[in-house]
């Protein structure tokens, strides 16, 4: 066995207590760092509330498409959506007092889709509404429910009236969405004037709006996925023949 001399155990010890005392130093600071909610994130949980706002309201506008659910209340009046939106159309379905329908938006031109039931309740008789039954139905521009419907299909109308925060803006502090995504929540009067939660993973976008006034809670999910909108065949559509029910 070949000795080792003294002073070099010394300094041995010496270094592998400075390792040691290294290490455990890297270790606290990493903890500290581990307790940051921001880690790891796009930052803008650091924020105030009025640049998240800013920012994902920006997100939102540049995105070419999103898929938007939930409900809304207006005018007394609670519909459930499920539609996707982007700048050139959109597809999707509506649910209002019971009946369900679903519209399409093609460029200016909107389609709006029922079963029978519905177009019957509609004209308060059953008249000839079997020939509407599943049938693409063609609204007029000059109708008036066209303002109305064609609404819902279209992104920058629908997302710049329901993205919108009313009183002193908050942040509410850290989250996380249906699948799991981290968020910042931001309010207006302490929630009274809605809550917004937003992505702190990837681009900023909305995931979560509670409307204030209860006026309805909605989802954004497909944030940028392209989808498909096309006129339907002739033989899906049909004349209506008279103005369309906007109730």
């Amino acid at each position: 066995m070949t000795a080792i001399p003294q002073g070099r155990t010394r300094r041995s010890v010496l270094v592998t207590a400075s390792c040691a005392l290294a290490v455990t130093g890297a270790m606290v600071l990493s903890g500290c760092g581990g307790d940051d909610p921001d880690a790891g994130t796009n930052g803008v949980g650091k924020l105030p509330p009025a640049k998240i706002q800013a920012k994902t309201r920006a997100a939102a506008d540049a995105a070419p498409a999103v898929r938007l659910s939930g409900t809304v209340v207006t005018s007394g009046r609670t519909y459930r959506l499920d539609m996707q939106l982007k700048a050139d159309g959109g597809t999707g379905s509506v649910t209002s007092q019971g009946a369900t329908f679903k519209l399409l938006r093609v460029g200016r031109e909107l389609y709006l889709k029922a079963d029978a039931g519905f177009w019957s309740h509609a004209d308060g008789s059953d008249g000839s509404t079997g020939k509407l039954d599943g049938k693409y139905v063609k609204v007029p521009q000059r109708d008036p429910a066209y303002k109305k419907f064609s609404g819902f299909t279209d992104k920058d109308v629908l997302l710049d009236g329901l993205l919108t925060l009313h009183g002193a803006l908050a942040t509410d502090g850290h989250h996380a969405d249906q699948s799991g995504t981290r968020t910042i929540r931001i309010t207006g009067d302490d929630g009274a004037g809605g809550t917004l939660d937003v992505s702190l993973q990837g681009t900023p976008y909305p995931l979560r709006l509670v409307r204030a006034g209860d006026a309805g809670t909605l989802r954004f999910s497909d944030w940028g996925k392209n989808f498909t909108v096309e006129e339907p065949a002739k033989s899906e559509t049909v004349d209506y023949g008279r103005q369309l029910p906007t109730s």
